[in-house]
Parts: structure tokens; C-alpha cells; sequence
């Protein structure tokens, strides 16, 4: 499989999240409630933004990456993904 083909899986995934986060960014709120809404946003996201939270970015992509095929990681990817919101003022 090509990393392209994973990315487009992850993205694709409607399996929720363990909680919903609501975003403001750019003065709207985005709701990220499933794997691929999530992965899609840190990933639309520019590198450079990530680049102060690189490692808790990199961590919260790989558990959104397990999570996509294994939906038992969604909790992983939830707590992954709050410590990046968390950590960047996000939420």
C-alpha cells in the first residue's frame, strides 16, 4: 500500500471519536467527530503551524493512523488528539 492510499483511508474514516472537539479557527468553529475529520484537519493544517507541537502532532497523526484500522485505538487517538488541542490553545 501507498502511503497516499493510507492517507486517503485514514481520511475516509467515519469512526468516531471517543469525544467531539469544536475548534475556532480563523474565527469559526470546526467540529472534528470522527477519525478522518480529524486526521484531515491536522493534516490541512500547515507543518509549519505544528512545527512548535511537532511530536505531540506526530503522535496524535500515528494514533488517528491506528485508530482507522483498528477502532478500539479510538480512545488512543481521542486523548492523542486533546493533549496537540490542548497543548496548541485549540481548545
Amino acid at each position: 500500500m501507498h502511503k497516499r492510499d493510507a492517507m486517503g483511508e485514514v481520511s475516509d474514516s467515519d469512526t468516531p471519536l471517543k469525544a467531539t472537539f469544536r475548534i475556532k479557527l480563523d474565527g469559526e468553529f470546526i467540529a472534528t467527530e470522527t477519525i478522518g475529520q480529524a486526521y484531515r484537519f491536522i493534516n490541512s493544517v500547515s507543518s509549519v503551524d505544528w512545527m512548535e507541537f511537532r511530536s505531540l502532532h506526530n503522535d496524535a497523526k500515528a494514533a488517528l493512523e491506528a485508530a482507522a484500522e483498528n477502532a478500539m485505538m479510538s480512545v488512543q487517538a481521542t486523548n492523542a488528539l486533546r493533549a496537540l488541542f490542548l497543548r496548541a490553545k485549540l481548545l
